[in-house]
């Protein structure tokens, strides 16, 4: 009897978290991959939540996205809040922090360019040393690069932006001022903040 009230509580749980997860976007191969529930239940779950069935399709799979300038600075805002959120649990800390880095951008209002799904896939080429956070040889902020990159030579894009990325940056920076004192990231807290207005 305890052991099936264990299994009724363990499937709960599982539940809530490919809610959450589904609530945020998440793919059903990022759902599969992360919690232990069928298929079927999976995809019986994301008609439920979001209304309409699972979408069909391969994943992202190549680092590169990563590097473009826009996705490279919103990447970047995601691993730097994956790296403060103190949950132990991988898909807790996952979730909490996507949520900080919509709140983020929602707060200078702007569109998200990362969803959940693509910060996940970040997080596996991170953990497989495909890619890496490395240290701006100029402002010291930490930002997703190519494994390897050398940190002596290594300047971010804020430091040498884009001349076509610094278009409307006037106009948003009144939004900005309010969010950057809520951000949690220690370093470079300015930089890190004007980077979601890409």
């Amino acid at each position: 009897m305890a052991k099936k009230l264990e299994q009724i509580e363990a499937d709960a749980q599982e539940i809530l978290i490919a809610a959450e997860l589904i609530r945020l976007g998440a793919r059903m191969q990022l759902l599969e991959a992360e919690v232990v529930l069928s298929r079927d239940r999976l995809m019986k779950l994301y008609k439920q939540v979001r209304g309409v069935s699972p979408p069909k399709g391969m994943l992202p799979f190549s680092t590169d996205w990563f590097m473009s300038w826009q996705p490279n600075v919103h990447s970047t805002l995601f691993a730097n809040f994956w790296q403060q959120v103190a949950e132990t649990d991988h898909r807790r800390r996952l979730i909490t922090a996507y949520q900080l880095y919509l709140d983020t951008v929602d707060a200078v209002q702007i569109e998200p360019v990362l969803s959940i799904t693509r910060a996940w896939t970040l997080l596996r080429f991170l953990n497989a040393e495909l890619l890496q956070l490395t240290p701006c040889s100029q402002c010291g902020g930490h930002f997703v690069t190519h494994a390897y990159e050398p940190a002596k030579t290594f300047v971010c894009g804020l430091c040498h932006m884009p001349s076509r990325a610094g278009a409307g940056q006037e106009n948003r920076k009144h939004r900005l001022a309010a969010a950057q004192r809520s951000l949690p990231v220690k370093k470079n807290r300015r930089r890190v903040a004007s980077a979601v207005t890409g």
